[in-house]
């Protein structure tokens, strides 16, 4: 059985009211260069008029932004490495469990909810962002987001990049530490592959970076779930060369217009053909039939992806007027959102945080290793016509994918992998008979794939979060449920994870519902 943290003190305060004010007594002997006026304007009792937008503002999920969801008792949002660091000591001093979010596109909600009594740690206010063009570098803290990252970026150079995520808002501290990828990942790999420093601070409330913090804790958090092993503060990141010119586009497919050998097909093409290249595939579920839309970046000019294109995969029918002209950052904005684009949308727009903005949502993941045939195809249209409400996106693997070997990273699905799969279901309602049966749908056609995706194990992608894989019990997991989530994620790469795990953090002070579980 996992141990809880020690308590240090001969009771806990279980009261919001008591929790707050040992925490700012503790925050303010624990924490250099802070005034007391200050710490008190970064920790937000229930009481505060603040506390509920402050909550809200990065819940990326509306089933857990209702007024049944279990908030924490208090909210610390630190304005510098200090305050974090005293807010772990002050924390773990009265045993009460972190939370910590950077963002906030978190599937299940596990950065801002618990079962225990616990304190959100939100990294919001640690977003600079520093880019070092000489070095081709950027250091990024972790309450930053994808599109603060790629603007910055565009201000300095109009030929780099950065291979992360398509949505804007996604922060980057998340991101990064469980895997993180884009439409870049075919020529330049994940996030994580792109990864040389990084600051964190760990149980001992410690800051520390790669060279103090040792290679296997650094070879951890990029891709294991930092949150498993401290607080991540910064990643130092090396950016990527783009071309002044891209190209982006978009090509939709209905069943009667023979969707089903454009998939066929797209299984060869997409992750085989130039690694410049990117073709993600929308599945999209209509009233007695199936849209199919291939949606794609390219490094490079329009005449040259549609030669490529008749050659190798004439089923697409692309032709050049199909085709966006535009810079990287332009394809940014169009792969984030494409009608802003089409309405000439600047740069300045992927700044926008869009607070407090959640839908109702439910994902889950799998990865494909042998193609799968037109008869069965066939088969999972039908039976997402039958459910209605299920979209799949299938995003390519193969290029520099498949060079990087799979234990460089916690991140273990390279080579052998045709592209992954993410099903994804979004609502409006808020009743619970809604989430109940729109969940139960996502899991019914989950269900339906299993013949045709990983086995031994079935994989899964740690930023897709699916609370279905294993349950955790909090402080009383077993490792036996542990390793249930643990292999699907990290394959491989799950033992290595649980050793740094009880190297870092014996305590299991760092935890979740999903967490790296610790031997018994």
């Amino acid at each position: 059985m996992e141990q809880s943290p020690k308590n240090n003190k001969d009771e806990t305060p279980q009261t919001p009211e008591s929790v707050y004010d040992v925490f700012i007594q503790c925050l303010t002997q624990h924490t250099t260069n802070s005034s007391p006026t200050q710490l008190k304007n970064i920790v937000f009792a229930q009481t505060n008029v603040s506390f509920t937008s402050v909550l809200q503002n990065y819940i990326r999920n509306a089933r857990f932004n209702t007024t049944s969801t279990t908030k924490p008792l208090i909210i610390v949002t630190p304005l510098q490495e200090s305050q974090v660091q005293g807010a772990v000591i002050c924390a773990k001093n009265i045993s009460i469990q972190i939370k910590i979010r950077s963002g906030g596109h978190d599937y299940e909600g596990i950065s801002y909810i618990s079962k225990e009594p616990f304190i959100l740690l939100d990294l919001f206010n640690l977003r600079n962002i520093s880019v070092d063009l000489k070095q081709q570098t950027a250091v990024v803290q972790a309450g930053a987001i994808l599109g603060e990252v790629y603007y910055t970026i565009w201000e300095n150079s109009k030929v780099h990049g950065f291979p992360g995520g398509a949505c804007h808002t996604v922060g980057i501290g998340g991101t990064i530490s469980g895997g993180g990828y884009g439409n870049l990942l075919r020529k330049y790999g994940l996030s994580v592959d792109r990864v040389i420093d990084a600051q964190i601070v760990d149980s001992q409330g410690r800051l520390l970076d790669r060279k103090s913090m040792g290679e296997d804790l650094f070879w951890a958090i990029r891709g294991g779930g930092g949150s498993s092993f401290g607080v991540v503060l910064s990643y130092t990141v090396k950016l990527v060369s783009v071309p002044q010119t891209v190209t982006v586009f978009r090509v939709k497919k209905t069943l009667e217009e023979n969707a089903t050998d454009l998939v066929v097909k797209w299984q060869q093409v997409a992750p085989t053909t130039d690694d410049r290249l990117f073709l993600r595939l929308l599945l999209q579920p209509k009233t007695e039939t199936l849209l199919v839309s291939v949606v794609a970046l390219f490094l490079g000019g329009a005449d040259e992806v549609v030669s490529i294109m008749e050659k190798e995969f004439p089923q697409l029918g692309l032709k050049k007027e199909d085709c966006n002209e535009t810079s990287w950052i332009g394809s940014v904005i169009w792969w984030d959102n494409e009608q802003a684009f089409k309405n000439g949308a600047k740069p300045e727009t992927l700044l926008n945080r869009n607070l407090n903005s959640a839908r109702f949502l439910k994902r889950k993941s799998d990865y494909v290793q042998k193609p799968i045939s037109k008869n069965d195809l066939e088969l999972i249209w039908k039976k997402m016509i039958e459910l209605r409400n299920i979209g799949l996106v299938f995003n390519p693997y193969g290029g520099k994918m498949a060079e990087i070997a799979s234990d460089a990273t916690p991140f273990p699905h390279r080579a052998g992998n045709l592209f992954k799969v993410q099903y994804s279901v979004t609502w409006d309602d808020p009743s619970d008979s809604a989430a109940q049966n729109y969940t139960d749908k996502a899991k019914s056609l989950y269900n339906f794939m299993t013949p045709f995706v990983s086995q031994n194990p079935r994989s899964a992608f740690l930023n897709y979060r699916d609370l279905d894989i294993g349950i955790n019990h909090f402080g009383n997991n077993s490792f036996e449920e542990g390793k249930v989530y643990g292999l699907k994620y990290f394959n491989n790469n799950f033992d290595r994870l649980v050793k740094i795990k009880a190297e870092v953090d014996p305590d299991n002070y760092f935890r979740n519902e999903q967490s790296i579980p610790l031997r018994k």
